[in-house]
């Protein structure tokens, strides 16, 4: 045998020896620059996509079909007031509006065919005897006076009959407040009509979710009265 040839080695001990050299250098693990999405989870299949889609629909159509609708309640009765000055006896002592009764309610101010009426949800918190007598009232004040107009100028009224927080608005207009708001309108006889607050548009028969902004006119009984839809006093303090 000649002594300079070197001995045969296998591939699998070339192939162990070059991994015991790296190792020993201190590199035992493969990296490679190609993007993985570790996180990412499988495509569903379309058999799992319509199974979703029918656990989430089906609950939603059903709660959507049982859900109660507000209760309509004729609030005006057999013999709803012909003026304002019946209006205002109405508002302040009709037991039949809540449940609480009259107490704490406050009526609206003005005289009927003035050129504006201030509308709002609910009198202000603390209001005893006047409507908005408060910082929302005195934030009014200065629009009204920019505005060129005051508060012995215009119609200020309510939707409902006492400050009520977190009023639910809908089903309150659904439950018979937005037939009492058409015919205090049509007994007020303004020109104009400026509401405040986007959760007053169920009094007006709209939906709240609607652009108020579009809404340029409020009908009722035959009429056609100008009207602006913009955000409530206490959006606007904010």
């Amino acid at each position: 045998m000649n002594s300079m040839t070197q001995p045969h080695t296998s591939i699998a001990a070339q192939f162990h020896a070059a991994i015991a050299w790296w190792k020993e250098a201190g590199v035992d693990y493969d990296f490679a620059d190609n993007a993985t999405e570790w996180l990412a989870e499988p495509e569903p299949t379309p058999e799992q996509v319509a199974a979703e889609a029918k656990a989430v629909t089906k609950p939603v159509a059903a709660e959507q079909k049982s859900a109660p609708q507000p209760e309509k309640i004729d609030l005006l009765g057999q013999s709803p007031p012909q003026d304002l000055a019946a209006w205002h006896k109405f508002w302040l002592s009709e037991p039949g509006l809540d449940a609480i009764g009259p107490r704490g309610r406050i009526s609206a101010v003005g005289d009927a065919n003035a050129d504006l009426m201030v509308l709002v949800v609910d009198p202000e918190d603390g209001d005893r005897d006047q409507l908005l007598s408060q910082s929302q009232g005195q934030l009014l004040n200065r629009i009204l006076a920019a505005m060129g107009t005051d508060r012995q100028s215009i119609y200020l009224a309510s939707a409902l009959p006492r400050h009520t927080p977190m009023a639910d608005c809908h089903a309150l207009a659904a439950g018979g407040f937005e037939e009492l708001l058409r015919h205090h309108i049509t007994l007020a006889k303004p020109g104009r009509i400026l509401a405040l607050g986007r959760n007053i548009l169920p009094f007006l028969g709209h939906e709240a979710a609607q652009d108020h902004a579009a809404l340029s006119e409020y009908c009722h009984d035959d009429q056609r009265t100008p009207l602006m839809v913009a955000e409530s006093l206490e959006s606007m303090m904010g």
